[in-house]
Parts: C-alpha cells; structure tokens; sequence
C-alpha cells in the first residue's frame, strides 16, 4: 500500500481514533502559556503508590500522561518571523530540511500501521494520537520551509509498513537517539543568538512534543515487554537487537538525494551529532556539546512523573563515553 505525501489520515487508518479538537482562532498569551506548562508537568495520582511496569496501572499512567499533556497549537496560527539576510542563509543552508520532512511523514504512517494492529483500545488511542502529532509536525515543517522559500527535494510516497512493529520500533529508537541529541543543539541555538528568539518559541512546541513522544515508547518498551511469554519475548528482544543495528549502521551512511535543481548532493544523517557549529558561532566541542544534551535531557523530563521510565541509552551512552573524550581533549589542548 502506498500513500502520496499529502494523502493521510490518522482517522482512516486506526479505526475508533477521533482527532483531537483544537481552537479555532489565535490564542492569546495566557493560553499559550497554560498549554505550555500543562505540557511539560504531570503526575498520576496518588505519587507514593509504586508501579508495576506492565501493569494495567502503568498502562493507564502513560496513556493518561500522553493525552493529558496534549498542546493544541495549530500549524496554521504558528508566526514566522521575519529574518534578516544572514538568519535566513543561516537556516535556509542548513543540510537537514529534505531528511527532516521525509522523515516525520514516514514517522506518521509507521505509528498509525502499529496502532491499528493493536487490540487494547486505550493503547492504539495513544499510539494513533502520536500518529496524528507526527503528522502535525510534518505540517509545522512544511509550513516553515514554504515561508522561507526553502527548496525540497519532491517527496517519494510513503510505503505502508509490511511489518508495522519493526517499522515502530525503528521509528521510537531512532526518535530516541535523534531526539537526546536534538534538545542540545536546541539549547546551543537558543543561547548562541544567531535566530531569532520568535523563530526558537515556535519550534519549543515541536521539541517538547518529541519529549513526550520518546517517554511514552520508553514506557510502551516496557509494558509491551513484560506481557510477552517466553518464546514472544526472545522474539522480541532479537527485533530490538537488529532494530539498533540497523540504525548503528544507518547513521554510519550519508543519505544521498536530489536538489531542487536536480543535481545530487548528501545530506547528513548524523547533523544532530556534528552539525553544532551551523547553529553557534562559538567553538564548541564535542564534550562541551555531549554535556549540553544531557542537561537538556534531564530539563525535557523533569516535569513528569518520575515513575514514568525514561529513554536511558543515550543517556548512558554518553556518560560512559565522556570520560574518554575529555581525555582525548585534554591530551589534545596539551598539544598546542
């Protein structure tokens, strides 16, 4: 089954999924601000009761905590400042816009083909809704790039999934990796001053939905895990083994494509990684950067529940890592 770019619908491909109701017209700044901090705080009730992860009762916390942090910007209202000759180089030169729109539209169609295989329906709702605000994200970004006049490659159409689970947990890891990386940069934009603070507050929505997003996968890790059998859950441990081969080896690779003019070029797979230096002027090292993610991580999550799981290989990862790499730069400063 193939989908064109603009054909899709969240309510078509998961049956009993409603769309959110979102206002009409422009809200005003105490709105906003109540959806920001409903967004970014919660906490299920009664916070001493310990929770058994896979359990009907942290089933119904991340599901709840998913629904109940909803933001209901609208693409349509989001204001794009007006930027000077050197802001918009700066953000129309960027290597990432083909990848970043491809890859929320496969994002969108992958969640919804697991959501509609799925049988309890509070669970397919979550999984659909996340569905939806991967859609709205595609709009947010084809809307920016359209304002700005950034030229796209044209967008191949979207395969469904043969094997949706594999397709989900490809998109929830590598939402997980990309996003951990993502929050830092963000920061290092925010702080380095060459955009616009207009243009960081439109996007603060987009970064603290795949905050959102990336817990509630941590969480469905888990309680998907603990109610497989024996058997079911080798097979399922093997899928998230291969599943973070292939994004190792993917992001080893840069993905190659066509221009606007039609003249192949690269884009770069690992920008979240290397790509510091197209969002500050200031020389930042790769310790300084990994030490910016982490904080920024740890910020993201610390409004909601602290039961709730978290996305900890990044984390992990980079902590191990960073003894190594200050290292290596202390040897390298020595040098000079």
């Amino acid at each position: 089954m193939t989908f064109q770019h603009e054909a899709f619908d969240t309510q078509s491909l998961v049956p009993g999924f409603h769309e959110p109701v979102l206002p009409t017209g422009e809200p005003d700044a105490a709105t906003i601000a109540a959806s920001e901090a409903r967004t970014r705080h919660w906490s299920g009730n009664d916070p001493q009761q310990r929770i058994k992860y896979g359990s009907d009762v942290h089933k119904q916390m991340m599901c709840r905590m998913f629904e109940e942090t909803f933001n209901p910007y609208r693409p349509s209202v989001l204001k794009w400042p007006t930027l000077d000759e050197a802001a918009l180089h700066r953000i129309t030169s960027l290597p990432i816009w083909d990848i970043a729109v491809q890859t929320e539209g496969k994002a969108r169609l992958r969640m919804a083909a697991y959501a509609r295989t799925l049988l309890d329906p509070q669970m397919r709702n979550a999984l659909a809704q996340n569905a939806w605000e991967e859609n709205r994200h595609k709009e947010v970004l084809s809307k920016m790039v359209q304002h700005y006049n950034i030229p796209l490659v044209p967008e191949p159409p979207y395969e469904y999934p043969k094997d949706p689970e594999w397709a989900y947990l490809v998109t929830g890891y590598s939402e997980c990796i990309d996003s951990f990386f993502a929050f830092g940069l963000f920061k290092v934009a925010h702080d380095s001053g060459l955009f616009p603070p207009e243009l960081i507050d439109t996007f603060e929505p987009v970064m603290q939905e795949e905050c959102r997003h990336i817990l509630l996968f941590a969480n469905w890790v888990a309680w998907h895990r603990a109610n497989l059998g024996f058997i079911k859950r080798i097979a399922f441990e093997w899928k998230v083994f291969r599943v973070w081969c292939f994004l190792g080896l993917e992001r080893m690779d840069l993905a190659k494509s066509l221009d606007a003019e039609g003249k192949e070029h690269a884009q770069d797979n690992n920008f979240t990684v290397n790509g510091a230096q197209s969002v500050t002027e200031k020389d930042l090292s790769v310790v300084e950067l990994m030490e910016w993610c982490l904080r920024e991580n740890d910020r993201r999550f610390a409004g909601y529940d602290q039961r709730l799981l978290r996305p900890t290989t990044m984390p992990f990862m980079v902590k191990c890592a960073l003894p190594v790499l200050k290292f290596f730069e202390r040897r390298k400063k020595a040098k000079k």
